[in-house]
């Protein structure tokens, strides 16, 4: 069982997480940006620390200050939530470097699976049957109109890094597609610092 726990994330996964920990009698540390300063996952954590400005580029995906606060916390582990660095490898990586548990999968089982187009690529290769759609990122708005008018409308545009939802949008023509296109970009380099897209066909009713 853990000591304490440093929980890289905010909002009500954070919460989540903070209520388990004080069930199993696990200390908790919260991570937070300027902006989450009176959060309420600040507020119940046993002790906090902040990581930087409110972007979650300079804060939640900061790996350097996470890892610094949980040195100064002396954690034993760290549970990265949903989304922000919850599928990032190099993270699970750095986490088992330093030998602290990382609350996920191993960084072997995220190197193959936590990027969404290297999963339809193993899926491919092992002979799985997978959703029609690109063969891999998709760069650009024209290669993204190509890859829809030969699979066909509806498409799914899903961020490579994504999680939670994030970083995904459905377009029903070529207009959505363009607007879809730039804005799942823009979300998952927010939320994931990737802002790599792929297309596929969108099952509306499977």
């Amino acid at each position: 069982m853990f000591e304490k726990v440093l929980i890289a994330n905010r909002g009500e996964i954070a919460l989540r997480v903070i209520r388990a920990c004080k069930e199993l009698g696990i200390r908790t540390l919260a991570v937070y940006s300027e902006a989450d300063v009176d959060s309420l996952h600040v507020q119940l954590a046993d002790e906090s620390i902040c990581i930087g400005a409110a972007p979650s580029l300079e804060s939640y995906l900061k790996i350097d200050r996470i890892m610094s606060a949980a040195e100064v916390g002396d954690v034993d582990a760290i549970h990265p939530g949903y989304g922000f660095l919850a599928e990032n490898p190099h993270f699970a990586e750095v986490c088992e470097s330093c030998n602290i548990k990382f609350i996920g999968p191993p960084s072997r089982a995220m190197h193959a699976m936590g990027d969404k187009n290297a999963a339809r690529a193993y899926a491919r290769k092992a002979g799985i049957p997978v959703t029609p759609g690109s063969d891999g990122i998709v760069e650009t708005e024209e290669e993204a109109m190509k890859i829809a008018k030969k699979i066909g409308y509806p498409v799914m545009i899903k961020a490579a890094a994504g999680g939670g939802g994030r970083g995904m949008r459905s377009a029903h023509n070529e207009p959505s597609l363009k607007s879809g296109f730039h804005s799942a970009r823009h979300e998952a380099q927010k939320a994931f610092g990737n802002d790599q897209i792929y297309l596929e066909k969108l099952i509306a009713n499977p």
